[in-house]
Parts: structure tokens; C-alpha cells; sequence
């Protein structure tokens, strides 16, 4: 039987999601968890392949507003809900939609198309570059100790429900959010994310606490977190999951740190989501009790090069040609010069002028948030130097003075 590739019909919404569960293992989703997922569905940007009745294979976006290096928020497609029945692998369904989807973003202006992947190794074919990375910690709190800075002891803690604390963690959020790279601001209804807490998510741990920080009445920060109690014949040995934590000064911060570390009958702090340069690796006392690891977690697309390297600034002067080798979306493809001055000024233009670098735009999409450098692909052979000293002057230019992070997932 032939397949259907089209845009989803809200009707259709429960087979379409129900396949994407059957893809990634068949566990299916709690109900209040499911229902926030079909309230955030835009229905109008979710594609589905139809085998006759069944739906076969899925794809959605969201329409994110992405921070970038210098502050702008620019539109960007949150790649998100893909799959592909095991009954109808290596038919091309998934290029078909990734076809469709990144023409549908180029259509609506979009400049950039984002995800994150199950598998990192599937979409570098279709032009995504890993642009951010995320750190894990698993700190032995029983060793390690806080450096804290002047001011932490100032700084009010306290616990509060969720749902009442939400539109105060929301503006925290808000407020931190130009300030790095590869961050989504939240769109209404996204607030809804924090306050989902289901029990099978839980893995044996608590329900989600949340504990805010205060200066003069004024939240500064709060984090989320849940406890998961272990005891052994020594004693207690129960760990902190964080799920969340911002602050907007470094007082709040460390305040929120401290508290972690001192809940009674724990001994390890876990957060598995922190970005690479965090400050808590210059608060702690042993760096090497905090059970660092790191994976990659934003990769980026650009579905139009000239609009998506003039939306960004640049960290010095640069003025560099180059010669972009794009297959899968070829209107990308050929040589761009940019240029961009100590003001943070930007144009990207087509040119017929020699290249300087050459690189695919898949290498483009790696650099664009400042956490990857040009040099160091480089080094991989992904990038070319035709003209000697422009590998030094863009690799400068488009790093970013801190880590791209994603802070949660979607």
C-alpha cells in the first residue's frame, strides 16, 4: 500500500502520538503528561506518514524564539516528536519529512530549525550540527565543600508549592534568558512543563519541591528538585535530583547551591542537566568528587545562511568568505561573505568573490551558538583554510563568552 505524507488533522492526534510511543519502546505516557503534549501540539506544523489507517511515522516543530550569541531572539523550528515505525524503516520516510519540514521553516522565514536527538549520529546528514552540550554532576556532598561568595548569607530561602511559585520561576527564566546562547524563550502554556510531575517519572524519588531565593522581597532564583531516600548499615545515603536551578546574581546562586548540599539524610547531589562552564565547578572544594560528564544536546540547522549569520554578534571584527557546501537544502549552497564589525553589526551576502573557508552547513550549524570552534573542526578535516589567517579570524569571531545550554528539553 502507498503512504501518505501530511499535515496532521487534530482528530488524528492520539494514533499519531501513540506511534511515536511505539517507537521509542511502547511505554505509554501518564495522562496528565499526554494531555500537555496535545495542548502544545501545533497541529498546523506536525507531520504524520499514513499506511492506510495507521500512522506510520511522525514529525513536529515548535515555534521557539532562540537566544544567540549577542543577545537577539530569533525564530527558530523546535524540531521535536520524530519517528518511524520499526514495520516501515529504510523507506525514506524520515528524509521525506525532514523535506517537507525544513521547506515548511523556510517558508515561514525561520532562520534556523533546532532539536535535540535519541540518536546524535541521524541528522547530521540532514544539515544539523551539534551547537551545545550539557553537563551532568554527581556530587559526593559528604566531601565537597562550598566556596560561597560575599553576600550568600543575605540571601532568604523558602519552600513553595509549584503551582503557586511557577510565574515566579517563569520570570527568573525570562530574565536570564538573552543572556546565553542556544535558550528558548517560553511561550504561554510552556510554563506547564515545571509543574507536570507524574509518578512514573519519579524513578523512587519524591514528588518535585521547589524552594525559591529572595533579596528584599524580590525572587532572585529557585531551584527544583526531588529526593530520592536510600539508607544502607551505615546509615543514610539518599541523593538531591535537581531538575532546575537559575539565579540572577551570584549570591542567589550559591545560596541555592548550599541549601542542596546540606538536605539532611542525603550524601550526593545529582543534576543532570547543567551547562558546560558552570559556576558551580568554581564554588566546589574537589572538582574531582563532582562526577562530571558531558553529552551533546542542542543541534542546530540553518535553513537560511545569510539571515541566520547576520541575526547573531560576533566577539571581534571578522570579514570572511565562505564557501558553503549544503546537498540537502541547495539554496544554502555557494559562497557568502560575511562581515561584521566591533559594534556588533552584521551582513551576510552572496558573492562571487574567492573563498576563505570552505565547510558544509552542517560545520555552520556546530559554530553558530559560539560553543564549537571553527579551528577545532579544523583539526577534524571538517573545515577547509583557502585563505591563510581566516580559520584564526572567523573561529575568534564566532565564539560566544559563555557555553550555549539548552535548559530544558522539549
Amino acid at each position: 500500500m502507498t503512504t501518505e505524507l501530511r499535515v496532521l488533522r487534530p482528530s488524528e492526534w492520539n494514533e499519531w502520538f501513540e506511534c511515536l510511543e511505539l517507537a521509542f519502546g511502547g511505554v505509554a505516557e501518564p495522562p496528565e503528561q499526554r494531555e500537555l503534549e496535545e495542548s502544545l501540539t501545533e497541529h498546523e506544523r506536525s507531520l504524520g506518514v499514513w499506511d492506510g489507517p495507521d500512522a506510520v511515522a511522525t514529525s513536529g516543530a515548535f515555534s521557539f524564539r532562540l537566544a544567540v550569541p549577542g543577545g537577539a531572539l530569533v525564530p527558530a523550528a523546535g524540531v521535536t516528536m520524530v519517528s518511524v515505525a520499526a514495520t516501515h524503516r529504510r523507506r525514506g520516510l524520515l528524509t521525506s519529512m525532514m523535506r517537507r519540514q525544513l521547506d515548511d521553516v523556510r517558508a515561514l522565514g525561520e532562520p534556523l530549525a533546532v532539536l535535540t536527538a535519541s540518536e546524535p549520529a541521524i541528522y547530521g546528514r540532514y544539515g544539523y550540527g551539534a551547537a551545545s552540550r550539557q553537563m551532568s554532576l554527581a556530587i559526593d556532598t559528604d566531601r565537597v565543600r562550598l566556596n560561597v561568595p560575599e553576600g550568600t548569607d543575605g540571601v532568604r530561602l523558602r519552600h513553595a508549592k509549584k503551582d503557586e511559585a511557577v510565574a515566579a520561576c517563569e520570570s527568573v527564566y525570562a530574565r536570564l534568558v538573552a543572556g546565553r546562547p542556544g535558550t528558548p524563550a517560553h511561550a504561554p502554556g510552556w510554563e506547564r512543563k515545571s509543574l507536570v510531575d507524574p509518578v512514573s517519572s519519579r524513578e523512587g524519588g519524591s514528588a518535585l519541591q521547589c524552594v525559591l531565593a529572595e533579596r528584599d522581597g524580590e525572587v532572585v532564583g529557585y531551584t527544583t528538585y526531588r529526593i530520592k531516600p536510600d539508607w544502607d548499615t551505615a546509615g543514610p545515603k539518599g541523593r538531591v535530583v535537581v531538575s532546575d536551578l537559575a539565579a540572577l546574581d551570584p549570591a542567589g546562586y550559591a545560596a541555592l547551591w548550599r541549601f542542596l548540599f546540606g538536605i539532611d539524610l542525603t550524601s550526593t547531589v545529582e543534576a543532570r542537566n547543567r551547562p558546560v562552564d558552570d559556576a558551580v565547578l568554581h564554588l566546589v572544594s574537589d572538582v574531582r568528587r563532582c562526577g562530571i560528564q558531558i553529552r551533546d544536546s542542542l543541534h542546530v540547522r540553518l535553513v537560511d545562511v545569510g539571515a541566520a549569520l547576520e541575526a547573531r554578534s560576533y566577539r571581534s571584527p571578522v570579514d570572511v568568505v565562505f564557501e558553503v557546501e549544503d546537498a540537502f537544502c541547495p539554496w544554502n549552497a555557494g559562497r557568502w561573505r560575511l562581515t561584521a564589525d566591533a559594534k556588533g553589526g552584521a551582513s551576510c551576502e552572496r558573492t562571487e568573490e574567492a573563498a576563505d573557508l570552505v565547510l558544509s552547513v552542517r560545520e555552520l550549524g556546530t559554530a553558530y551558538l559560539g560553543g564549537e570552534s571553527l579551528g577545532a573542526l579544523a583539526l577534524a578535516g571538517r573545515v577547509r583554510e583557502v585563505r591563510a589567517g581566516a580559520l584564526a579570524e572567523a573561529s575568534s569571531a564566532f565564539l560566544s563568552d559563555v557555553a550555549p545550554w539548552l535548559p530544558r528539553g522539549f
